[in-house]
């Protein structure tokens, strides 16, 4: 299919030829018909997109703390690598359309396939010509309404919320600064609702455009233009200013605000919709004590993912205008037609010249401010696909994972060996990928991504023969020697029996189960297969100066006392990892590495767990207990401070000394002084964790981590959650 997109590295965009996304539960796969281009957040975004890096670095300063901090933890080069990767990358573009239900997912059953339907979401509503949108992202159009006019509903959602957070009353006066899209938008809202409108833009025919609709009167953001506003609007509000100012403008100059406190009356409320500078002239603001507040794109609900993912609504009770009862609303409003939406439309582009229309309205060469991009009626179909699931294996409680088993019996490789892919996000991209794709006895075969864009990312940075967005196109491939499974948490499990029953080598990235259960079932599929080839991407214990210092440290006998500490930092609010009950905790997704590093360091298996809270959300103190008597103890915290090394590894027995600082430094005390050695770069292994998996694809010997230690180690991952939980020690 086509789809627009953009490289933020090098400002390039085009319309590329990428997989149609599948239909996942939850939601619909639409067919797109219009989608709407937004004149300021796509052109800011473009815009950005064509600065040098330190134009960009100026216009995302939390962007670069989130730099300097990862520097400090994991070393320039390693961030150099994973900053290249994002940049590098397509992105798309688009967040408003309307198009035809193709297919259904489950769970989304309210939606029949054919009906007409209008999207939102800078995710889901692309310019695309298929995309698969969430439930609440997705409103039924009525019949009447044309499909280019539902096509505005988005942006129509973000000026209705706008609205509400004014809340405006029958007879108040209201003064929309900004007659863009949104700005037109918010006029025709405001006269709709009774309120008598002025508005200011630095474009004439704008002005023009929103009196039309219903504005008093509108001007030019000069001393003369606002003068003779101010005097209307003195005289329309019989000398009290105005009751509602809505800052619809973007850009850099802190007029909007300077001017929105001289009309404004006392205690009026100000409300920002747009990106504008807000650097509040205090003395204005607080002699007429202006309520300042910021509307929030569509509405409640938007960037929660419980609400837009999951498919969970708030009680109309609680909460009256979600985003999705805003979307719904809106184009309830074109059907009774009670706001005009068609005299917005300056022209339509066939999706194919995309690329020349961004040039043109960035250049200000195309007057007006709706803007469609249209669809072939003729884009081929995606295949309609069902939706799998692995079988439910029977579980045995009573497994003996030490019996042995008969190896699965395909043939190794004659040639360089096949790699498929499943999932190609961020880690995949930074951390695996490249270092495979160096390898001269490894192919990157197949990729399949959720995402179209990410797969021919990957095909593009990577040289993947053939890309999908269908994860069953990689298992059902016969020529394929092994399967990397890089995809989140609690789809790791699954996909991993799906592919061991395929008969192939398995990489997957930690965690390998986030329950007993889970892991059971590997452990089941493993027997029933005789198929035991599996790695999990514990690169730890494939360090360069871990793997030198445990040289260096020698064997003293007897045991060991180590303490591992983590400095795991906070996570971002939007992260994937906090939604713990469908991923795991943040230590059932991380926690692994660090029990497999120690278990390794002893050569020996972890027996019994104990694990305390710590004073931080998502900390936890875990001590472990070995077989051969040893102990371990891992501080994993997230209250520390965001430049101290990450990791910080003290082996300790048989009189000696060992410590590893963030495998940058690894020091060994057995005499009088230490012996040091240190590197410029971080490596955590990857490189020869690949290199040594990879060569054993090739060659059928056994896999780099035994597959008795891969259960072990997630058997005791899994038993620190347990020990929370029950406040005791858990047997592994």
């Amino acid at each position: 299919m086509k789809q627009v997109a953009q490289n933020y590295k090098s400002g390039e965009l085009a319309v590329l030829d990428v997989p149609p996304p599948t239909c996942a539960p939850g939601g619909v796969l639409i067919r797109s018909l219009y989608s709407l281009i937004s004149t300021g957040t796509e052109l800011m975004k473009v815009g950005e997109a064509k600065l040098s890096l330190v134009g960009k670095a100026k216009a995302r300063p939390d962007q670069v703390r989130k730099v300097l901090d990862s520097v400090a933890q994991q070393g320039a080069l390693n961030t150099y690598k994973k900053v290249m990767n994002k940049l590098d990358s397509y992105t798309p573009l688009g967040y408003s359309l309307c198009g035809v239900v193709v297919e259904v997912g489950a769970g989304a059953e309210e939606f029949s396939v054919g009906q007409l339907v209008a999207a939102a979401g800078n995710e889901f509503a692309l310019h695309a010509e298929y995309n698969w949108v969430p439930l609440n992202l997705c409103v039924p159009v009525p019949d009447g309404v044309p499909a280019e006019q539902a096509a505005f509903s988005t942006v129509g959602a973000i000026a209705m919320q706008g609205v509400r957070q004014a809340e405006v009353q029958l007879g108040e006066t209201a003064v929309v600064i900004g007659l863009g899209l949104v700005g037109q938008l918010v006029v025709r809202l405001l006269v709709a609702a009774g309120v008598r409108v002025f508005g200011i833009d630095t474009v004439a025919d704008r002005c023009r455009m929103a009196e039309k609709a219903g504005a008093l009167a509108c001007s030019s953001p000069d001393e003369a233009g606002i003068a003779s506003l101010e005097r209307s609007l003195l005289e329309a509000s019989n000398g009290l200013g105005a009751d509602r100012i809505l800052l619809a403008a973007g850009g850099h100059s802190n007029g909007p605000v300077e001017t929105a406190a001289r009309l404004a009356r006392d205690r009026a409320r100000v409300v920002d919709i747009g990106k504008t500078k807000l650097d509040l002239p205090w003395n204005a603001y607080y002699d007429k004590e202006l309520d300042v507040r910021f509307s929030r794109s569509y509405g409640p609900g938007r960037y929660d993912d419980r609400y837009e993912l999951q498919g969970i609504d708030y009680p109309a009770g609680y909460v009256r205008w979600t985003e999705r009862r805003n979307l719904e609303c809106f184009i309830d409003l074109i059907a009774r037609e009670q706001i005009d939406v068609g005299s917005l439309i300056a022209n339509t582009f066939p999706i194919a010249d995309a690329t020349n229309v961004y040039q043109q309205l960035s250049s200000g060469a195309l007057p007006g401010v709706g803007f469609l991009f249209e669809y072939p009626n003729d884009a081929p179909a995606p295949a309609l696909r069902a939706e799998t699931g692995a079988e439910e294996a029977a579980l045995d409680s009573g497994l003996d994972t030490n019996r042995r088993r008969e190896p699965a019996g395909r043939p190794a490789p004659a040639g360089a060996a096949r790699m498929g892919f499943i999932g190609a996000g961020n880690y995949a991209s930074s951390m695996l990928l490249p270092h495979l794709q160096k390898d001269e006895d490894a192919v990157l075969a197949r990729v399949a991504t959720n995402k179209s864009l990410s797969a021919a990312n990957a095909q593009r940075r990577f040289g993947f023969e053939q890309i999908s967005t269908d994860a069953q196109e990689v298992l059902s491939d016969d020529s394929l020697d092994a399967i990397f499974v890089v995809t989140r948490h609690s789809s790791h499990a699954e996909l991993a029996c799906r592919a061991l029953e395929t008969g192939k080598a398995v990489f997957v990235e930690k965690p390998l189960a986030l329950t007993d259960e889970e892991l059971d079932r590997i452990v089941a599929t493993v027997d029933a297969t005789g198929n035991d080839r599996l790695m999990v991407g514990f690169n730890r214990r494939f360090a360069p100066l871990l793997t030198d210092l445990k040289g260096r440290f020698g064997d003293p006998g007897g045991a060991f006392s180590l303490r591992y500490l983590v400095n795991a930092g906070k996570l971002d609010s939007t992260s994937w990892y906090l939604d713990a009950g469908k991923e795991g905790t943040r230590f059932a997704g991380e926690g692994g590495h660090f029990i497999d590093t120690l278990t390794w360091w002893l050569n020996s298996l972890p027996t019994e767990v104990y694990a305390v809270p710590g004073p931080d959300t998502g900390d936890v103190i875990v001590t472990l207990r070995f077989a051969g008597g040893s102990v371990g103890t891992i501080n994993y915290v997230a209250g520390g401070n965001s430049r101290f090394p990450k990791e910080t590894l003290d082996i300790t027995g048989g009189g000696r000394n060992g410590r590893l600082d963030n495998f940058q430094s690894a020091s060994v005390w057995t005499g009088r002084k230490p012996s040091t050695k240190k590197t410029r770069s971080t490596d955590k292994g990857q490189r020869t964790e690949l290199a040594q998996f990879v060569a054993a694809v090739k060659s059928g010997g056994p896999m780099p981590i035994s597959f008795d230690e891969l259960v072990a180690t997630t058997r005791a991952t899994i038993a620190v959650d347990r020990s929370l939980a029950s406040g005791k020690p858990e047997k592994v």
